[in-house]
């Protein structure tokens, strides 16, 4: 799938940067983010891939992740019409193997409460991945 291939090139990204990442986590009940990362200083910020025009158009979520994160982004590839795009927010291109930062986000630091709510909840995920990778049988879902 195009959105996972440039997932994997945020991913990549942020590794190249000390970050780590998640892919497909649930904030709250009714959002699921493409890509939470999250900096060596705590830093949270949330990347949105879109791999066309129509995934974008399709999709109007968006705004509800800002309350999520440090940073909002978007990630498309290099044939992506920018423009359309909402001002105010960050901007990746990249591709299945890497991306870049074109436009940072904006900041808006995350209350405490919810950050650590968000650690939480990112340890949580990550850890359940791995395990479900090791021990397919475990029967845990992700």
């Amino acid at each position: 799938m195009p959105g996972q291939l440039l997932a994997r090139g945020v991913a990549r990204h942020f590794a190249s940067l000390g970050w780590v990442t998640v892919e497909e986590l649930v904030p709250a009940r009714g959002l699921r983010v493409d890509v939470m990362a999250l900096g060596p200083k705590g830093e949270v910020w949330v990347v949105e891939c879109k791999s066309s025009r129509a995934d974008f158009m399709s999709d109007q979520k968006w705004a509800g992740y800002l309350e999520w994160c440090d940073r909002f982004f978007w990630a498309v590839d290099a044939e992506f019409p920018v423009d359309l795009l909402p001002e105010g927010t960050g901007l990746m291109i990249g591709d299945a193997y890497d991306a870049e930062i074109i436009r940072m986000g904006p900041e808006d630091k995350l209350a405490a409460p919810r950050r650590k709510v968000l650690h939480q909840t990112f340890a949580r995920h990550a850890a359940r991945r791995l395990q479900a990778l090791r021990d397919p049988s475990a029967g845990l879902d992700w």
